[in-house]
């Protein structure tokens, strides 16, 4: 959901099959303006490998430029991975200069059977979701360009994800929503740590859906007394009925902790599921 590590792996192919051929029947491949959208900016889906490269260099400013996350990229000032090339990509752009100023891809069921697996599989063990894997989305990758960071691009954002999956008849989205590293000018996990203890308090998911990350970051050896709040993005996600599955993985690569989260659509409280999808 929010930012996530590098798979290290480079992807052979030149064309996205998401792209060649979308991924769901009823698939949106056409830009789309959005009713969350502010004045000024548009939503839509990438339709050509360009557009996923637009998506791709504005995650590489984030993620590598603001976070310091070390990126093993095929293409200088891109983050690529292997998933991408079977991934939706979802973009919201400055009308006036056309630019990509913010992002999420998508990986559906049908595409995460084609790579054969999600991203957060290689970051948890989600044996317990196997259930839900039919109607199950994973969000991912996402940003939002430093100087358009209201409230208006993610609420375009999210229109857009929950229209995507009412359509497409999916009822899950799952994802690993990053808490960076850094914490008051120092290289931690404390933040991290403390950020977990608040949740699994008072966001933890049922434990029939408990995963287990596959590199834990070490809470007992970290200070997780601290009284910070979790990033805007996860506190967004919680406001949505997102609950949080288990403790955070370690990205070394991306510098950061990642909480894995699940948020469903029949979760969503009554005034974000009018204002979303009208019902």
């Amino acid at each position: 959901m929010g930012p996530e590590g590098d798979t290290r792996m480079q992807n052979p192919l030149n064309t996205p099959p998401a792209l060649a051929t979308p991924a769901l029947q009823g698939a949106t491949t056409t830009p789309q303006s959005s009713a969350d959208a502010r004045p000024g900016i548009v939503v839509s889906w990438a339709r050509h490998l360009d557009e996923v490269r637009a998506a791709q260099r504005l995650r590489f400013d984030v993620f590598a430029g603001e976070m310091g996350a070390r990126l093993n990229t095929p293409l200088a000032g891109h983050d690529i991975d292997l998933f991408d090339n079977y991934c939706e990509h979802l973009l919201v752009r400055d009308q006036a200069s056309g630019q990509v100023i913010g992002t999420y891809r998508v990986l559906t069921p049908v595409q995460a059977k084609r790579v054969g697996s999600t991203y957060s599989d290689t970051e948890f063990d989600l044996t317990r979701l196997r259930g839900l894997r039919e109607r199950m989305v994973e969000l991912g990758r996402s940003c939002v360009h430093p100087e358009h960071r209201h409230g208006g691009v993610i609420m375009a954002l999210w229109g857009a994800l929950a229209e995507f999956m009412v359509r497409n008849q999916l009822d899950t989205m799952i994802g690993c929503a990053s808490v960076p590293m850094l914490h008051e000018g120092m290289v931690s996990g404390n933040a991290a740590a403390s950020i977990w203890r608040q949740l699994q308090a008072t966001h933890l998911a049922p434990i029939e859906y408990h995963v287990r990350p596959r590199l834990p970051l070490p809470i007992e050896q970290l200070d997780s007394s601290l009284e910070v709040d979790p990033p805007a993005l996860i506190k967004g996600y919680l406001r949505l009925g997102a609950k949080v599955l288990g403790a955070p993985a370690w990205d070394p690569d991306f510098n950061s902790a990642d909480l894995p989260m699940l948020m469903r659509i029949a979760d969503l409280p009554s005034r974000y599921r009018k204002h979303f999808l009208g019902a």
